[in-house]
């Protein structure tokens, strides 16, 4: 079988937040009194040249502005980085552009500034509307922040946005939760993701946990909540994912399908597709600490420069396709791993043969309710042996 070129995103990691949350572990740092922005861009406009190369030609189908807080940066500083990056790489016409914004850092008007920029989407870190649990959370802002910063997305024109709830959260009851998606609804997102809190090594709710729903209580909260947005018109294509038609995430979805993004920022991670250097597939990653990327030379800020071996390619390809509820064909898996679909013969049958994944049509895979709500189980058959 043979490799063949995926589309290519673009993953921005913009490292700072007001304050680090308690349940976080992504790499975020509370931010200095005053964030290097100018610097920061500069450096990421340098980065973004070590994978020029692996992007062959390809246009970018979407660029994700993640954090920490993204919604830090000046609106001025995200279109300085756009057109840097739209010099170097093409976009596709359609290109989707989204940053990531914190209610309680929005100024008013700034979302007019970030539509102007680039910006066509906007993920909203809401997490919950109960102003008891938003304390627990460590969140800084409130219930009213997050209506208010809809409000402000559609002044500014900006209708295309996802809100990010959390369920499972500490002496959450099935009711609350769907109290906070009742709530969510209400403000009209174009996309929901809604997540179970779980409590990561490293944070601090890691190393003192603080007392949440009963696991059964978790899996009602889920099913409630999956069958309340199916009958508002939100779909779920992904564990995590809901969308009105058409709006599906671009970015996400490009993870899910195994497609390839160039990493840039501190701690930021890639995936690229280099048939043209013998047919590997390699994961990259920058180093993490802002102030060390900072302080580097371009061509040294990468600390991670990994092939990724023929036996593990299987797993990471399952890792992310068994997410979708759509499931995923062997073509994808062929064309995208360079493998025949052949290695996975004793996994799937494995798999069938405990329920947790089935057929659907000729050559077409996805997980059952079962394989879904134990999806650890279902991917671990495809770790390799």
């Amino acid at each position: 079988m043979s490799l063949v070129l995926p589309p290519l995103s673009l993953y921005v990691h913009m490292p700072w937040c007001v304050r680090k949350c308690p349940y976080c572990d992504f790499n975020s740092h509370a931010a200095p009194e005053l964030v290097p922005q100018a610097q920061y861009i500069d450096a990421l406009l340098e980065d973004l040249q070590n994978d020029l190369a692996a992007a062959q030609g390809r246009p970018l189908t979407s660029i994700f502005f993640g954090g920490g807080t993204p919604s830090l940066f000046a609106p001025d500083q995200v279109g300085r980085l756009l057109e840097g990056v739209r010099r170097q790489l093409p976009f596709d016409p359609s290109i989707e552009i989204t940053l990531e914004a914190n209610p309680g850092t929005i100024e008013h008007g700034r979302f007019s500034g970030y539509r102007d920029a680039g910006v066509n989407r906007v993920s909203l870190g809401a997490q919950t509307f109960n102003e008891e649990q938003l304390k627990l959370l460590g969140r800084i802002h409130g219930a009213g922040d997050i209506a208010r910063a809809v409000e402000e997305l559609r002044q500014a024109g900006l209708d295309n946005f996802n809100l990010d709830l959390m369920y499972g959260l500490p002496a959450q009851s099935v009711s609350q939760a769907l109290e906070d998606l009742e709530r969510a609804l209400a403000l009209q997102p174009t996309h929901l993701s809604q997540y179970q809190l779980t409590l990561e090594p490293g944070t601090v709710f890691y190393h003192r946990p603080p007392a949440l729903p009963d696991p059964d209580d978790c899996w009602q909260m889920q099913i409630d909540c999956q069958e309340l947005l199916a009958t508002r018109g939100y779909e779920q294509y992904e564990v995590s994912a809901y969308a009105r038609t058409g709006r599906r995430s671009r970015h996400n979805l490009n993870y899910w399908e195994f497609g390839d993004y160039i990493g840039i920022g501190a701690g930021a991670h890639g995936k690229l597709t280099r048939p043209d250097t013998g047919g590997a597939i390699v994961r990259t990653a920058r180093v993490k600490q802002p102030r060390e990327y900072l302080s580097r030379t371009a061509n040294s800020r990468v600390s991670e420069h990994r092939v990724v071996p023929a036996g593990d390619l299987p797993f990471e390809f399952m890792l992310n396709g068994l997410r979708l509820i759509e499931g995923f064909d062997e073509q994808t898996f062929e064309s995208r791993t360079g493998l025949s679909f052949a290695v996975l013969t004793e996994s799937v049958s494995q798999a069938e043969r405990r329920g947790l994944l089935e057929r659907d049509g000729d050559r077409h895979w996805r997980a059952t309710v079962d394989g879904q709500r134990f999806l650890n189980d279902l991917q671990e058959l495809f770790l390799p042996s």
